[in-house]
């Protein structure tokens, strides 16, 4: 681990290389898991705020499901997360030739709400917990992603910078920029 002010940071994020292969994988990530994507508090605000915006843009089971769940849920550990199609995708996926892609993604790319998606989804392989006072920033290793990881190696593109866009939406320019000069004096100690 290394540490950035109070960010814990896996050294996985250096040593594994990850670039999403939607051709392969079809989004799975979006359909398979214990429960919904986790939300930041503001997060459940803004789905209830914009909900009536992003409907258009998930499926009518999606919608469905959302008006018998609500827009967000709690979860088995107690987090507030998306919910899910009994049991299986997250109601805010839409398919599209078989893959499944984010419908609060597309209302942004239409420019109907002002945010990308969950901060969670964002940084996706990337997971946030907290240890104490920190943050800690791992790696989430899934059978799923093996074709992101194949694809990551063969780009040559480590998990930390495939996120990079989240991780200065979720910590600041400042922060990546740090990270990617602690992982250049960390690529040559390994060449050493």
């Amino acid at each position: 681990m290394i540490q950035i002010g109070d960010k814990l940071i896996s050294i996985e994020l250096f040593e594994v290389d990850f670039y999403c292969h939607l051709e392969l994988c079809h989004g799975n990530c979006c359909v398979y898991g214990d429960s919904g994507a986790p939300l930041e508090e503001h997060e459940a605000g803004d789905l209830e705020r914009y909900y009536p915006r992003i409907s258009n843009y998930i499926t009518e089971n999606g919608r469905r499901s959302i008006e018998e769940q609500g827009k967000w849920v709690i979860d088995s550990d107690g987090d507030k997360v998306t919910p899910l199609i009994k049991g299986k995708e997250c109601t805010y996926t839409y398919f599209k030739n078989n893959t499944a892609f984010c419908g609060i993604e597309k209302a942004f790319e239409k420019g109907k709400i002002p945010f990308q998606k969950p901060l969670s989804c964002h940084l996706y392989p990337v997971r946030v917990s907290r240890v104490g006072d920190l943050t800690a920033l791992n790696y989430h290793h899934w059978p799923i992603c093996d074709p992101a990881r194949k694809l990551g190696r063969k780009k040559g593109i480590p998990v930390f910078r495939f996120v990079k866009n989240a991780l200065i939406r979720a910590y600041g320019q400042k922060f990546y920029d740090e990270l990617e000069t602690i992982y250049q004096q960390w690529l040559s100690q390994q060449s050493v």
